[in-house]
């Protein structure tokens, strides 16, 4: 999850190149203001039509809605990608393989690929599988992100391989992510373990929460030593001792709460709620702590850690740490917002059920809706975002007509603008 709260920083790394449609990984022109989208219109100004499960389009308004993916302009790209979604998937599907294989514009391709994703198609797993080796940075962080979620043992020593060769700080990440969801494979273990404890800080953050997100107990003792040092790592390590959950690392994590810093005695509380112990009090604290670095300047290290302690509970099941995420972060205001945004974008991402549970339950939803489509604006996650809007159409046509539901994923799709 802390990966998710880095990516505005790695934004504000990327802002200053100017947008390319070629293969090198710039700004994301489907991003908000943060990264370039000025005055843009914002999320939902668009009229959405989500009466239907598909929309009457002729080849030619697809190609051009295809070829539109890639236009500098949201009020242009948007309309696109909904009038993609909405197509037929007989007829979307085959422009969409075409457009990933040939099109001219990199960035194109990489916006088909995303919306490939969404249809399902069996189809799909081969065109991720070619171009896993593609120049595009932007084409090889979404194929690694496919095979996370859809686990291929074949696939394995091309993501090894890669593994070697593969340095860019936006590219890296995905793959290493994906490299931990085969934990049940030596080679991948090896490989991984070795990396917690070597190379630079970013990259090895990046090992450790994705460590720590597959539960991957092989690699706690090595996780232990980092949690131990005082650090720039040393909170990534206690979250990820705590999403583990082996009890055992409470040896670890109490001694903490009393010679830890500051910044990180949320992650400490947070890991040893994880871990199913005392778990009211030390969410109570991540709350109270939460608060104070809103209301108090110079604590904004204290809100990004609180904001992502609380993520983490959320992200494990626990709904009332989402709705604290939401009632601290509807009434603040920058920088405080930003983190509280950002850390309930994690959750919606990585458990998109509680946070559309926490919506429904909402006395008007609005504002949540609010800070969740900002998170949106500002994180680097586009395939996870399209599951995240394919997993809220669904529920949108599951649902009863009339029922909360329905009327949360109807506001979502107006907001989000999907």
């Amino acid at each position: 999850m802390r990966h998710l709260v880095v990516s505005i920083g790695v934004v504000a790394l990327a802002a200053a190149a100017p947008f390319a449609s070629g293969a090198q990984r710039g700004p994301d022109p489907d991003r908000g203001a943060a990264q370039g989208r000025g005055a843009a219109p914002p999320r939902g100004a668009a009229p959405v039509n989500e009466s239907q499960r598909e929309v009457a389009v002729t080849p030619e308004q697809l190609k051009t809605a295809i070829d539109r993916l890639g236009n500098v302009d949201y009020a242009v790209r948007a309309p696109a990608s909904r009038t993609v979604r909405r197509a037929p998937g007989a007829m979307a599907v085959p422009a969409l393989l075409d457009a990933v294989v040939a099109h001219k514009d990199g960035y194109v391709r990489f916006r088909a690929l995303v919306l490939l994703s969404g249809f399902n198609d069996p189809r799909t797993r081969d065109v991720m599988a070619g171009v896993l080796t593609s120049p595009n940075d932007r084409l090889r962080t979404v194929a690694y992100t496919y095979f996370e979620h859809n686990p291929d043992r074949q696939i394995l020593p091309r993501l090894l391989d890669a593994l070697d060769k593969e340095e860019s700080e936006f590219v890296r990440p995905a793959l290493t992510r994906t490299l931990a969801a085969y934990g049940t494979d030596s080679r991948a273990r090896d490989v991984l373990t070795g990396l917690v404890l070597k190379g630079q800080d970013y990259f090895r953050s990046v090992v450790i929460e994705a460590l720590g997100d597959h539960k991957a107990a092989y690699a706690l003792e090595r996780i232990t030593e980092v949690a131990k040092l005082e650090g720039p790592l040393q909170d990534d390590a206690v979250i990820a001792l705590g999403k583990i959950g082996d009890k055992r690392s409470l040896e670890t994590l109490a001694p903490l709460q009393r010679t830890a810093p500051r910044a990180v005695q949320p992650s400490v509380a947070a890991a040893i709620c994880l871990l199913g112990i005392n778990c009211p009090s030390h969410q109570g604290y991540l709350v109270k702590s939460l608060r104070f670095g809103i209301d108090t300047l110079g604590y904004q290290e204290l809100v990004r850690a609180s904001a992502s302690g609380l993520a983490a509970l959320a992200i494990a099941g626990d709904a009332s740490a989402a709705t604290a995420l939401i009632e601290a972060g509807i009434p603040s205001r920058d920088p405080a917002r930003a983190a509280i945004a950002l850390a309930l974008g994690a959750v919606a991402l990585r458990n998109t059920p509680v946070v559309l549970k926490v919506l429904e339950a909402q006395a008007d939803p609005k504002g949540a809706i609010v800070l969740l489509g900002e998170a949106f604006d500002m994180l680097e996650e586009d395939l996870e975002e399209e599951r995240f809007f394919v997993a809220v159409r669904r529920g949108y046509w599951a649902a009863p007509a009339g029922s909360s539901p329905r009327k949360i994923a109807a506001a979502l799709i107006q907001t989000l603008d999907f």
